[in-house]
Formats: C-alpha cells, sequence, structure tokens
C-alpha cells in the first residue's frame, strides 16, 4: 500500500526513519535489560557478602534474606545427609553441596560454611566460581548469590558455619524469580527481525513492481498485450507506464498511417495495373508482352509484401495455443500436394539431463520419445508465413528442402534445409534487413523482403531466425519460445 500512496524518495525515508527508529529501540530495551540484570546479579552479590558477614559475626542478615534454625527432625536429616528429606523439598529436588573454606588471618581465624542448595531443576555448577589469591569467604559467598539471581529458580538453601546448627536460609526477595528484572532482550530482537523481514518485504514489494511491468512491456508483442498499461506503484513507476503509454500510442498511429498509406497506395495502383494488363494483353510481340506482365506482377508483389512486414509489426493477430507438429505436417503436405520437394524429417528423440540426487552423485538422463506433439502458443498464420517463406527461399536457391522440429520445455525451433545452395549461412544473415538482395539472385523472383518478415514474426515469438552450414547446403532456424 505504501508504495501505490508515494514516490521512491518518501518511501525511502520512511524506510530509513523506521529503520533507525526500530533500531534505537531495539538497542535501547537490550542495554537496559542488560544493565537491569547486571544491577540485580549485583545486588544480589552484596547481600551474599553481607550474608556471610552476619552468619560469622552474629549480625542482622542483609534486607529481603531471613534466617531460620531448622526443627530438630530436619537438623537430623541435614546432619546424615539426607537433604531430600527436609520440610520443603521433594526427593526430585536436585542437590548442590558447596563447601566455602574458611578465612584464616593473623589476627582471626574463620569458620569454614558449608552451603547445601536444593532445586527443582538446576544443578548449580560450581567450578565456574571466581577462585583468585586472596579471596575471601564472603565473596565467594557473594559469587554463590550471584549464580543464584542468574537463572530463575527458587532453590531451598541450608547452611552450616563450622559447627553450629543448620539453617534454612530463605533469599527469594533478593535471587528468586519474582526479584528477576524485566527481560526485553527477546522482545528486542524479534523487533529488529520484525522491523527488517518488514524492510525487506516492502523493498521486494517495490522492486517487483518494476520487474512485473518489465515482463509485460517485454512481452507485450510476443504474447499480444494490452494497448495501455494501468499506472500502478510508486511515483516513479507510475510516471515511466505513462510515459510508455503515450510512446506506444504514438507508435501505434504511426503503424496505422503507415498501413492506411500503403494500403492505399495498393488500392489506387489496382487500377492502372489492370489497365496496363489488359492494354499489355494488346501487344503482339509475345515476348515484349510476357515482359510487361512480368513488371506488373513485380511492382503489385512489392506493394503486398510491404503490406504483410507492416501488419507483422502491427502485431494484428492474437496468441493461441497451437501444436506446432501439425501446422508443419499441413504445410508440407501441402508442398507435397503440388509435386514440391519438400520433405519432412522424423525427429530425432531427446536425451534430457536429469538433476544429481542425494543418493547419486552422477546425473540420470530421459528421453522424450520423437512422436511427441509439440504444443506452442503461438500467432498460426504468422508462424505459417515464417515457415512457408523459409520453405521457398530453400527451394529458390536449393534443390529440395527439408523440414523438421526439435524442442525443449522452453523452445521450439522449425529447421528448413535446402540442398545444393552455393549460398553461405553468413551470406543470408547479412541479407535479413529490408531490401536487401543476394548478388546471385539476378535471376531468381523475390523483393528482399521475405527474411524481414520471417525475423520480426520470430521476434513477435521470443525467439530468433539463424542460419547454419551444413552438408547438404544451408539450415534456416526459426526459434520460438513455446510458452
Amino acid at each position: 500500500m505504501i508504495g501505490t500512496l508515494s514516490s521512491l524518495r518518501t518511501i525511502g525515508l520512511i524506510l530509513v526513519s523506521a529503520a533507525f527508529l526500530a533500531g534505537g529501540v531495539s538497542v535501547w530495551l537490550w542495554t537496559q535489560s542488560t544493565a537491569n540484570w547486571r544491577d540485580h546479579q549485583s545486588a544480589a552479590y552484596i547481600a551474599g557478602v553481607t550474608l556471610y558477614d552476619a552468619l560469622q559475626n552474629g549480625t542482622a542478615p542483609p534486607a529481603g534474606v531471613t534466617l531460620r534454625a531448622l526443627s530438630s527432625e530436619d537438623q537430623a536429616f541435614a546432619a546424615t545427609g539426607q537433604f531430600r528429606q527436609i520440610t520443603g523439598t521433594t526427593s526430585a529436588s536436585r542437590l548442590t553441596i558447596i563447601p566455602i573454606s574458611a578465612d584464616i588471618t593473623p589476627q582471626r581465624v574463620g569458620s569454614p560454611l558449608t552451603l547445601a542448595i536444593l532445586s527443582p531443576d538446576i544443578t548449580y555448577n560450581i567450578a565456574d566460581l571466581p577462585n583468585r589469591d586472596g579471596q575471601t569467604a564472603a565473596e565467594t559467598t557473594g559469587a554463590v548469590t550471584r549464580k543464584f539471581a542468574s537463572f530463575c529458580s527458587d532453590p531451598v538453601v541450608i547452611a552450616k558455619l563450622g559447627d553450629a546448627p543448620w539453617l534454612s536460609i530463605d533469599g527469594a526477595q533478593v535471587w528468586g524469580c519474582e526479584a528477576n528484572p524485566a527481560d526485553w532482550r527477546l522482545l528486542a530482537v524479534l523487533l529488529a527481525a520484525l522491523s527488517m523481514v518488514t524492510m525487506i518485504t516492502l523493498t521486494l514489494n517495490l522492486s517487483s513492481d518494476f520487474t512485473a511491468f518489465a515482463d509485460q512491456l517485454r512481452n507485450r508483442r510476443r504474447l499480444g498485450g494490452p494497448t495501455k498499461y494501468d499506472a500502478t506503484g510508486p511515483q516513479e513507476l507510475r510516471e515511466i507506464v505513462r510515459a510508455v503509454n503515450s510512446y506506444l500510442e504514438v507508435e501505434r498511429d504511426q503503424l496505422a498511417s503507415r498501413a492506411a498509406v500503403l494500403s492505399g497506395v495498393s488500392h489506387d495502383l489496382g487500377t492502372p495495373a489492370t489497365r496496363l494488363r489488359l492494354r499489355a494483353a494488346l501487344i503482339p510481340d509475345q515476348d515484349l508482352r510476357q515482359k510487361f506482365e512480368n513488371d506488373i506482377d513485380s511492382m503489385t508483389n512489392i506493394i503486398e509484401s510491404v503490406l504483410t512486414y507492416t501488419n507483422a509489426e502491427m502485431n494484428a493477430e492474437a496468441p493461441r495455443k497451437l501444436s506446432l507438429t501439425s501446422l508443419v505436417d499441413a504445410i508440407v503436405a501441402d508442398y507435397q500436394d503440388v509435386g514440391r520437394p519438400v520433405m519432412l524429417q522424423q525427429a530425432k528423440e531427446v536425451i534430457v539431463q536429469g538433476g544429481r540426487s542425494i543418493f547419486m552423485s552422477r546425473q540420470g538422463q530421459g528421453v522424450v520419445p520423437s512422436e511427441t506433439d509439440i504444443i506452442v502458443f503461438a500467432r498460426p498464420v504468422s508462424l505459417q508465413r515464417a515457415i512457408t517463406n523459409l520453405i521457398e527461399n530453400a527451394l529458390k536457391y536449393g534443390r529440395r528442402a527439408h523440414v523438421s522440429i526439435t524442442a525443449t520445455a522452453l523452445t521450439a525451433t522449425v529447421v528448413i534445409e535446402d540442398e545444393g545452395t552455393q549460398t553461405s549461412a553468413q551470406d543470408i544473415e547479412a541479407l535479413m534487413a529490408p531490401f536487401q538482395r543476394g548478388q546471385d539472385t539476378a535471376t531468381i523472383d523475390g523483393h528482399g523482403l521475405g527474411l524481414t518478415i520471417v525475423a520480426t514474426i520470430a521476434k513477435l515469438h521470443g525467439g530468433s531466425l539463424m542460419f547454419e552450414d551444413v552438408s547438404r547446403g544451408v539450415a534456416a532456424k526459426l526459434e520460438i519460445q513455446r510458452n
């Protein structure tokens, strides 16, 4: 929708601004969450340091942490290491025991601290706890409580300082799940991914608008496209579409005017040509009369050839699905019915390379039977005219014409080989411009538009006209797209 309302400049500014905004919000969410978690872990560390001092010195525990002596029954369980039998735990709890050595200084010798931690789903890894020279027991205790705060778990913590009784430590308000800060990092990633996907989608949609119009314009003549195109998409594309529509209208008017002029000339020449033909019939000299009639036929044929070329340029015939095999069979049969030396060669089987699979590194092969009917999307009258022109050229410059069809999944090619011609493929390709004829064609009828018409029809079908030297003579290859 954004592409239909704005220009590319506006869309670009919106996308860049949206990218900066989404990126800024994502970075803020990420950094804020990281800072909150860092502060949360630091508070848990300080609480652990203060907790050890409270246990060692008998002072008040840190805020949010309460100490409670175990019952005599639980004391017995703890003394024998049956921590999973203590009230508030389950047999499925995961047990982690962390011994913390006492501080030994010249002034004072502390007591060792033993922590028994029971968690419903976490076994705490004590191997990654910090251990440096001069590290105090309070710092070690702070590292343990910071690890508590790193996970969303509500462990049951049992502690014993030296020979003192076992105590239950409740620090849920400091390192429990409810104390965890809001973590927006996943939201930041989702926001960044969503904004990126949105911008990529909009960019691809804009690109597809231009690509779709280019494909329509490229295939306009081949597929019989519309006379004008709808102006959709961003403002720049709409301007391009309007300019193309204007150009197509001018081109259409020029071709129509050219065809009208040529049609008028052909009609106007019909009357004097008829009079000349009648007057030529009164000439008693047969040779002179024949020359006059040949000149009149040549003049009218030139006009008809130009009209045919113009009609091919105007792309007047609508394409449809047809059988190229049947069309070529019918053309060859028409020549054979009147005794012309035109032969249809049996198509060869086509070997198709398959793709590699995960089970085989070697490519497989498939064979397309030669009797397969070749279906194309084409203009039957124009295609028949092109094939006929190539056959006529082969008969003019050679003794016979050999016709065959080859096809792939995308293209179909009609091959017409002449026999005995002295002209090379390079020489014939130079004659594809209008009214160009070879040096050895002085005694052959023609006006130099046959190959031009064929090449124009080939382009209308998304193909081309090529020539190749073969053993018999020269092969003309009319290639068209099948779809």
